[in-house]
Order: structure tokens, then sequence, then C-alpha cells
């Protein structure tokens, strides 16, 4: 019994957690890539920060031997049309759930209706690529013949410092230097006027971050690190069915049962995630029950469904891929961040951009 409740203790903190320093910092991905278009680098700064603290902090603990379960951090295999083809759809989704994966969590926190129905949209489009109609094509494009390894046996896991053939800390410093060149140009030790400063926050996701890949290792023998894909479908089909690998194999290591329900450690945090964000929004007075219009709320659950439907395709969304796999230094991770940002930018363009040329040029 005090192994189960170490297991749900802590997989409930590193989510409340993280949901605090999400709502307290306003750090969303998605809010990240797109205000790049309108020249507003505050939260990319943010965003590329919590990279570079994850970066360094995850390659720490993995060559100082803290990962004891697992040995090493997870990274995802590249498979190159999964990759590039989910990691675009997911981007275009979350222009149009108004929020990438931790974004519409952190926000069901502070009470917004639209984001709830957001994430239920996740959940719908993981579960009809992962279970439904979508079957066919996912396990087409993830099958293991089009997955690329390296290595003389070709079953290595390729990375940006394997295929260079360089060591592993010459790629984090040619990547972190100029990171920080650049977050230091954004003003970094300004105060916010409320909440976390923009650096505070960026600093805080990646200690979270850090903090996750040691847990996960801990608690559920794989350095899994933070996620939002494949956990909010464990914790979803741990609710409906009691079992959070419902149609799969149960991963020994993964697998903790309380009152007949069998849960992973990572769809705990994903339950405490908008816990934490409420707890930072009572503080700040942001906490509202709104209900918007209708056709908001049809726009995000479709924007959902988009983001679930890439994401399983794409091994990942945000966080995922764009946080925790890029940190890894995986190829995988750096191709779908790329075609995240690219389907981001493109929804963002059809969506906002070109509707404002198209009033310019009426006028």
């Amino acid at each position: 019994m005090v192994s189960v409740m170490f297991f749900i203790i802590s997989g409930l903190m590193i989510g409340a957690a993280f949901g605090f320093v999400l709502q307290r910092g306003r750090f969303c991905v998605n809010s990240a890539f797109r205000e790049v278009l309108f020249q507003d680098y505050t939260m990319i700064r943010a965003y590329l920060l919590a990279v570079a603290v994850t970066m360094i902090g995850a390659n720490l603990i993995e060559d100082l031997g803290w990962l004891g379960n697992s040995g090493e951090l997870y990274r995802q295999a590249f498979v190159p049309y999964a990759n590039v083809i989910g990691g675009f759809i997911f981007g275009m989704g979350i222009v149009l759930a108004g929020g990438c994966g931790s974004g519409i969590l952190y926000r069901v926190g502070e009470g917004n209706l639209a984001y709830v129905l957001a994430v239920c949209g996740f959940f719908f489009g993981i579960v009809i690529t992962k279970f439904g109609i979508l079957r066919p094509v996912y396990d087409w494009m993830v099958a293991p013949e089009r997955a690329v390894f390296i290595g003389a046996d070709e079953d290595v896991v390729p990375t940006l410092y394997n295929v260079l053939g360089v060591n592993k800390w010459v790629v984090i410093a040619v990547v972190a230097a100029p990171i920080f060149y650049f977050v230091l140009k954004g003003k970094p030790f300004k105060k916010a006027k409320k909440g976390l400063s923009w650096s505070a926050a960026g600093l805080l996701v990646g200690v979270v971050a850090v903090a996750a890949f040691w847990a996960s290792d801990y608690f559920s023998g794989r350095a899994r690190g933070l996620s939002f894909t494949g956990p909010v479908r464990e914790f979803f089909l741990g609710v409906f069915f009691g079992n959070s690998w419902f149609g799969g194999d149960v991963p020994a290591k993964e697998a903790m049962s309380l009152f007949g329900i069998t849960f992973s450690w990572s769809s705990l945090y994903v339950l405490a995630v908008p816990i934490g964000a409420y707890l930072s929004g009572k503080i700040l007075n942001e906490v509202k029950l709104k209900v918007p219009p209708a056709d908001e709320l049809l726009k995000v659950f479709l924007g959902g469904a988009i983001m679930g439907i890439g994401a399983q395709i794409g091994g990942g969304c945000n966080i995922g891929h764009s946080l925790t796999g890029v940190s890894t230094l995986a190829v995988s991770s750096w191709v779908a961040n790329a075609f995240i940002i690219l389907g981001n930018w493109t929804m963002v363009y059809f969506l906002l951009i070109r509707p404002m040329r198209d009033m310019d040029l009426a006028v």
C-alpha cells in the first residue's frame, strides 16, 4: 500500500506543479509558435529556455546514472511519414483549439468550458486513430518497417549526436548557447506585473520536466518524462474501462492497481494539471466559469480532435515532442517539432493573417 501511495502522490505532485507553473506563467507552446509571426518573441523565449533547461538537466541525470530503473532517457523511434504528417496535423489543430496539449489542460482549471470540450476532442481524435476508423491509416504509417534505425545492427534510435557522430554534450552546447543568447536579449530578469515572468515560467517548466524524467523512471520503470498524448488516452481509458491499457498489453513496470482500476503513473499527472492550474488561478483571482458561444465550442472540439489525430499519428504532442523529446535529442522529435511549427504557421495564416490582409485590401 505504501508503494501505491507513493506512486499516486508522485504523479499528482508532478502534474499539479506543472499545472501551477503553466497557469502562473501563461505558458503555452501554441502561443510561442504563433506569436513569432506577429513579431512577439516573449513566449518563444520562455519555450526555448524550458527546452535548454530540460535538455541539460535530463541528459545530466542520465549520464550521472540517476535513472536507476531504465538507465537511460526514453527516445522515440524515427518514423518519417508519421512524424512529418502527424506533426503537421497536430500543429494545425492547436490553432483551432486555442491551445496546445498542455495549454488546453491547464485552462480547464480556470473554468473555461471550451477547453473541457477541447480535451474531450483531443481524446476523441486519439481514440479514433488508435482504435477506430483511422486505425488502418495509423497502422500503415507507424508500421515497424517504416521506422529508421542506425548502428551496426540497425537497432539504434537516431539522435542528433549519433547521426553526426559527435559527443552528446557538443550538440547540447551548440544548441543551448544560441538559446541562452536569445533569452538574455529578452531582458529575462524583469519582473512580471502579475504571476510569473516569462523567464521564470520557462525555467520552472524545465525544472518540472527534468523532475518528471526522474519520477517516471523511478515509479514506472521508463524515463518517459512529460507528455500528454499517451497519458491523456491512458487517463480516460482508466476512467471508462478501469484499465489505462484497454485493448493492449499492460506493461508490468508501469501498472498500478487500486480499487480494481489499473492505471499508469502518467495518467495521474494528467488529472492533476487542472488542479494545479486551479490553485494558481484562485490565488491570482483568474478562475471564472465561462461558457462560450456554441460555434466557439464546436470549433475548439474540432481543433482538439485534429490535435488528437495528429498527436497519435506523430507519436506525441507539443510537450511529448517539442519539449521532452527535443530535449533527448531524438531525431523523431526534432522532425516532428519542425512540422508542428509549420502546421501551426499554416493554420495561423489561413485563420488570422490572410483574413486581416483581405480586410486591409477591402478598405
